[in-house]
């Protein structure tokens, strides 16, 4: 039963990550701005759906171990793996608005997890402070790209027309995503029973089994887009998710009920902190993520991932 859950869910994942690429390209044509504001929005917080219905609901059960262990372990999976397979596939070439903006927000993101995993708890104002974090981010973002669209009109004219209307465009990114929760909910479904049925501990389920399971979504589309040269969305969807992750799902999964952790130990937060400065380290090596920077970022998240199994 779970091979036929794996194998359902992985069909599932790509023909999601499909439509959801190419609405989310149509959609940049259509309102002006480029590919990569719509991958750090759209297309990161819709494939952040299911780490924010795991955590919450793990924060609503009273399991804050895996609420955080998801978000650290699937923001050290989006770079490790995700962005690893993305660069062996196709070198992918990084938006300077990146390197200098969201990259180093993303990086604060992690640092500010640092004193919530070493007081071993989240408390529900420190969670309403990071909602306001993730709403004042977006409202940047849409300041931002009002402002990018009217400087870059000339060039986005020379851009091929939307090959979709609005209808179209809307129910492909909707189906999509759709399409990409259903897929990574089979998977997770499967990994998690046997992992507690082998006697896991919660914290490391939640860093390493559901942490992937729910990242596929965007590893699907990160490499659906690198394959459709497509790095904007590739790169763009694993920063903003990232962002989405820490801010986002910790400040409503706090809100919600206040998280108390017992085994998310101060070492996966520095780990996750240091594939967030390697990502942002390789992109400024000539503006972009090499086959090479690739796997040495799937060794490392491997090593991670195999020494916290065995732990």
């Amino acid at each position: 039963m779970d091979v036929l859950l794996t194998l359902v869910g992985a069909a599932l994942l790509y023909l999601g990550a499909e439509a959801l690429v190419r609405g989310s390209v149509d959609l940049s044509l259509r309102l002006g701005v480029e590919p990569l504001m719509v991958g750090l929005t759209v297309v990161a917080f819709g494939t952040s759906a299911p780490e924010m219905a795991v955590s919450v609901l793990a924060a609503l059960e009273g399991h804050g171990d895996i609420s955080i262990g998801n978000v650290l372990g699937s923001n050290s999976f989006n770079i490790g793996v995700i962005l690893g397979i993305s660069a062996l596939i196709r070198p992918l070439r990084v938006h300077l608005k990146l390197i200098r903006r969201d990259m180093p927000i993303m990086i604060g993101a992690v640092l500010v997890s640092l004193p919530i995993v070493l007081a071993g708890r989240v408390p529900r104002w420190v969670g309403v402070l990071f909602v306001a974090g993730i709403v004042a981010y977006v409202m940047e973002e849409a300041r931002k790209a009002r402002e990018d669209a009217a400087e870059a009109s000339a060039v986005l004219a020379l851009r091929p027309p939307a090959q979709y209307s609005w209808p179209v465009v809307i129910g492909m990114i909707a189906v999509g995503l759709a399409t990409l929760v259903l897929g990574s909910k089979a998977f997770v479904a499967g990994a998690v029973g046997i992992a507690r049925r082998a006697g896991i501990s919660e914290a490391v389920i939640g860093l390493t089994l559901v942490a992937a399971g729910t990242s596929l979504p965007e590893l699907a589309t990160s490499a659906v887009a690198a394959l459709k040269k497509q790095a904007d969305i590739a790169v763009g969807n694993i920063v903003g998710s990232n962002i989405f992750n820490v801010l986002a799902i910790v400040g409503c999964a706090a809100t919600i009920a206040p998280l108390a952790l017992r085994d998310v130990s101060l070492t996966d937060a520095i780990v996750t902190l240091g594939f967030s400065v390697c990502i942002l380290v390789f992109s400024r090596t000539g503006g972009k993520l090499s086959r090479l920077e690739g796997v040495l970022l799937l060794l490392a998240y491997i090593a991670y991932a195999s020494l916290r199994l065995s732990s």
